[in-house]
């Protein structure tokens, strides 16, 4: 029938995958306000690692960011999940607020890789978290290896991601997901 044919889209318009796709790129780069607004509000992290023979282990520790990319702990380097680290880099971190409302969770995960601190970079790193730490509770060069017993560990971030709750209606999902966020 005359007037059925399907009509060509106009030149230079977005076939509607493409607007589709430069649309959740946009929900991608606006979310990412949502990195460091967490990462400044908490104070702990759950760190995700796994041995030599991929035994899992999570750990809860105090953080400090430095930076959107990087965050910072002190452990003992004879703790599990620092025992890991040396045989299997790779972690994964989420943080989070456990008391939030069934509904209300905010959540960040990353996918990072870690290591202990380099020696001539404790200093700056010590100030790091210090900064986080209350007066009273902050730690000294003398509480780190080799004198003392901790070591100040860091995890370089390859990937974000933000938890998208179920339901949300930006996005067609029942239970909740998780979106790669990438900054502006």
């Amino acid at each position: 029938m005359a007037g059925d044919e399907a009509r060509p889209e106009p030149a230079g318009a977005p076939t509607p995958v493409a607007a589709h796709e430069a649309a959740q790129q946009t929900i991608r780069t606006s979310m990412w306000a949502t990195v460091p607004r967490l990462l400044a509000r908490h104070r702990y992290l759950v760190l995700g690692t796994a041995d030599g023979e991929g035994r899992p282990w999570a750990t809860p520790v105090f953080y400090a960011p430095d930076g959107d990319h990087r965050v910072l702990w002190v452990s003992a380097p004879d703790s599990r999940h620092s025992r890991n680290i040396a045989s299997r880099p790779d972690v994964a971190i989420t943080i989070f607020d456990s008391n939030a409302p069934i509904g209300g969770a905010e959540a960040l995960y990353l996918e990072a890789t870690a290591e202990p601190v380099a020696d001539d970079a404790q200093t700056a790193a010590l100030a790091v978290l210090n900064s986080r730490l209350p007066a009273g509770h902050q730690l000294g060069l003398e509480d780190l290896r080799p004198a003392g017993s901790m070591r100040i560990y860091q995890a370089t971030v390859a990937q974000h991601h933000v938890l998208i709750r179920g339901g949300d209606a930006r996005f067609d999902n029942v239970t909740d997901g998780r979106l790669p966020v990438t900054p502006a």
